[in-house]
């Protein structure tokens, strides 16, 4: 605000409308105009003068005074949207109610009794529907009116946008006439011209689009998943047919963020000197876009009118993107934001730094969803590569970090996607030279060395909430393993360390679920030796140093007493009458790797989030280069069986039973540290009471842990029916470790060793070699065609969209988008159902 007298007078207006508890006239102009006159407001200073103890105050004891603030607020805009806002003071009073109404809705929405108001009629002689669609015979719910006059105001000439044509201010143009679509914020996909930049433009829309993300933010209250959900009506409202701006305004947005840069013209330390009022703008245009392109909010309404919702345009528009250059623009986009982060210069800090890493993922994640040339286009270019690594920076970044348990998710989820396509893996080869600063060992090689390390990291250095994703991890390496054609020796290593350390004993016998991990780094090392033996020299020779580890696993002992002898070494004793035991992986463990680390220190951050669905529920098995005699297969059997090996019976796990539902973690006997002072964690379900069984796939924790006898059901279960997968007092028997062990895919690696073993023994003692070159330059030019097995078919699991994944990324990106608004604090200290708020 301008002074301490304005300010004073706002204050005054605040006072006597929360302390009134009759209802103070409509009709009073005179006192409305307190809140948004001719005075000039800031959001921060609207936030500061109107404390959330006096708009509940408002709620309950005077209600009457709270609906005539917002419908007086709504009638101003749809006003000055009808009146083309061509006027300064205008322009101020549409700023002022834009600010009270972002304050005020979040309280509305956190009271159930309150959700229902804006979707009620308008009071009777209200004018705020006249003027819009005529097709409508009766006067539009008071959340359409402002949904339509904040669209409208959002392509305002002189307020929002640059005009075309200079004309008279008494010639101003009818915003009920113009054609939005000449007036898009910014040149990209489907749109040539580039505007100028006004910053004045820039901070308008910015406010504007903040309120219609307040409108969307309903959903974080609402406990989910509720079967009974109405969904989210104010996102259907933006964009649905009846709002004539939705093209022009899903255009907008993408390309104001795909076309920002935030380098500007690399002047070194400009963002110091030069305020940025475009990067606000970019961040809440992502926020609208990855809120409005969440189908399942807008899909099967009830209660809508007789035409129904209508399909989401913006899910349409964006499906519909197929032009090359307009797919290139994205792309681009997308690589500069990504890569903006780590870039590197000589003079340090020199460089605009982004923080919007998380939405840009989400929105990425969407873009390849619901666009397959887009999928395609990113895949068939080595642009993805700039998209790889900046997901690899993060995803080792924040591996200790148990805040950001969301973006290791979606970061993996994502290479999970792009690992079930075949061009992801060739493109992989291309070799990679470090210009990330990463802490990671200095190798020579490949992409896919990169993401080997990267993922060796997280698993034997990152904290244990991250045991769930392990599953994917090694499904992403087995996507990708049969187009490595060079492994470093330093990935070759890191990637039989994974073998070693999952095939401990104590570990493959700690739970029922940890063999699984073992078939798929066998089915890795089977994929590069059976298609890409020969440029594999660095990864046969580790084989052939590391053969005992593949011994041991072939000759893991099966009789009661051993199993009982490995266990109690790790703390975790097999009674001989079989009682319950829940502990076992108590202990520190005697290899490094073996067990992901141990938790966080108090005092760093956490968050947690729903717990996912098994990756078996994630993926979908693909044979990926079907032989002459597959193909005949496919007529004779069921296509999902055609490529699956004897393991994939243990891998994969039977169909959950009926009724299961997708619970939130249970970790009573864990504090909670904090996120940015807070930590999220999902209400959607009561923690104490649900029982373990009533949860399908990951749990946020380790399994086996401490907690185990309160945590949910590990990501995959065996299909042998003598084993209670759900049942944390699970114990392993000779029965359950003989089934899984003979299936245990070793015979391409046991052919290899029994063959090159004896042939490198004799070259070292002819020769008297003690040098590895000599003997890679054996390897390097051997073959084993003819020796090995039959090739197995390649088989891919990709990625396949559930509704329990679904409801993670709404509760995640809730919750990103939440802790990222905080100038002004739009839904701090509000009762916030999606997830769960605890302060420090």
């Amino acid at each position: 605000m301008g002074n301490a007298d304005t300010k004073l007078h706002f204050r005054k207006a605040v006072v006597q409308l929360t302390t009134k508890t009759q209802p103070i006239d409509a009709g009073d102009e005179s006192f409305w105009d307190q809140f948004w006159g001719e005075h000039t407001t800031t959001s921060q200073d609207v936030f500061a003068l109107i404390p959330a103890a006096e708009i509940r105050s408002l709620r309950e004891e005077a209600p009457s005074n709270l609906a005539t603030l917002c419908y007086k607020a709504v009638e101003k805009l749809v006003r000055a949207a009808d009146t083309g806002c061509s006027t300064s003071q205008e322009q101020n009073i549409v700023l002022n109610c834009v600010r009270i109404l972002t304050r005020v809705l979040p309280y509305i929405f956190e009271d159930p009794d309150w959700r229902g108001f804006f979707w009620s009629s308008l009071p009777a002689g209200g004018d705020d529907g006249d003027d819009d669609d005529n097709a409508h015979a009766e006067p539009l719910p008071l959340a359409h009116s402002l949904i339509n006059a904040l669209c409208d105001l959002l392509f305002c000439p002189d307020f929002t946008v640059s005009p075309n044509k200079k004309s008279g201010p008494d010639k101003h143009e009818d915003l009920q006439s113009i054609d939005s679509c000449e007036y898009i914020w910014e040149a990209g996909v489907g749109f040539a011209h580039s505007p100028p930049h006004v910053p004045a433009h820039d901070s308008n829309r910015t406010q504007l689009l903040k309120l219609i993300l307040t409108c969307f933010s309903q959903t974080i209250y609402q406990p989910g998943p509720d079967p009974n959900d109405a969904g989210n009506r104010w996102i259907a409202a933006f964009t649905c047919a009846d709002n004539r701006h939705a093209l022009p305004l899903f255009t907008s947005l993408v390309n104001t963020v795909c076309g920002y840069n935030p380098g500007g013209l690399g002047v070194p330390y400009n963002h110091l000197l030069f305020w940025d009022h475009r990067e606000p703008l970019v961040e809440v245009a992502l926020q609208i876009l990855i809120t409005a392109l969440d189908r399942d909010v807008t899909a099967g309404l009830p209660g809508w009118d007789q035409n129904g919702p209508g399909d989401n345009l913006f899910i349409n528009y964006l499906s519909r993107i197929h032009r090359e250059e307009d797919l290139s623009f994205v792309l681009r986009g997308f690589t500069r934001l990504l890569n903006n982060p780590l870039q590197q210069t000589y003079l340090p800090h020199s460089t605009k730094k982004l923080t919007c890493h998380q939405e840009l993922l989400v929105f990425f994640w969407k873009f390849c969803d619901y666009n397959k040339k887009f999928l395609f286009y990113v895949l068939k270019s080595s642009d993805v590569l700039d998209i790889l690594v900046p997901i690899l920076y993060h995803l080792n970044d924040a591996r200790a970090d148990q805040s950001r348990v969301g973006l290791m998710h979606i970061g993996v989820f994502i290479l999970l996607l792009l690992s079930g396509e075949r061009n992801f893996g060739v493109r992989l080869n291309k070799p990679y030279t470090a210009s990330v600063p990463m802490d990671i060992p200095v190798f020579t090689g490949t992409h896919a060395d990169l993401m080997i390390i990267v993922f060796h990291k997280i698993i034997t250095t990152g904290h244990q909430r991250l045991q769930p994703l392990f599953d994917c991890l090694l499904t992403i390496l087995v996507n990708v393993s049969p187009y490595i054609k060079t492994m470093s020796m330093v990935g070759a290593n890191k990637l039989v360390h994974l073998l070693e350390a999952f095939s401990t004993p104590w570990f493959l016998l700690s739970a029922p679920h940890h063999h699984h991990l073992v078939f798929f780094l066998l089915e890795t090392f089977n994929n590069i030796i059976q298609y890409q033996f020969d440029g594999n020299s660095n990864l046969v020779y580790t084989i052939i140093r590391k053969r005992q580890v593949f011994h041991a696993l072939a000759n893991l002992p099966t009789d009661h007493s051993t199993i009982s002898k490995s266990l109690a070494r790790r703390g975790k004793r097999l009674p001989p009458t079989r009682h319950p035991s829940t502990d076992s992986t108590r202990n520190p463990p005697t290899m490094e790797g073996a067990t992901p680390a141990l938790p966080a220190q108090p005092g760093t951050h956490t968050a947690s989030l729903p717990a996912m669905p098994g990756l078996e529920k994630m993926t979908e098995k693909e044979s990926a280069h079907p032989t002459t005699q597959q193909l005949d297969q496919l007529t004779h059997a069921d296509p999902s069986k055609v490529g699956t090996e004897a393991s994939d019976e243990v891998i994969g796990s039977s169909p959950p039973p009926p009724g299961t539902t997708v619970q939130p973690p249970t970790l009573p006997s864990s504090p909670q540290p904090t996120l940015d002072g807070l930590t999220l964690q999902d209400k959607g379900g009561d923690e104490r009471g649900s029982s373990p069984t009533q949860s399908q796939g990951c749990d946020w924790s380790v399994g086996g842990g401490q907690d185990s006898e309160n945590e949910a059901t590990p990501s995959s279960t065996p299909r042998d029916p003598s084993v209670t997968p759900h049942d944390p007092s699970w114990t392993p028997t000779p029965a359950w470790v003989s089934g899984w062990k003979s299936k245990l895919p070793l015979q391409t690696i046991m052919r290899l060793l029994q063959v090159l073993v004896p042939q490198v023994e004799k070259i070292c003692i002819d020769k008297g070699l003690t040098d590895e070159s000599e003997i890679l330059r054996f390897l390097q030019h051997g073959t084993l065609v003819g020796l090995l097995p039959v090739p197995h078919p390649i088989l891919i699991r990709k990625y396949q969209a559930n509704a329990g994944t679904a409801t993670w990324f709404r509760t995640y990106m809730w919750g990103v988008i939440y802790l990222r608004n905080v100038d002004p604090p739009i839904w701090y200290d509000t009762d916030v159902k999606l997830f769960e708020i605890q302060r420090v």
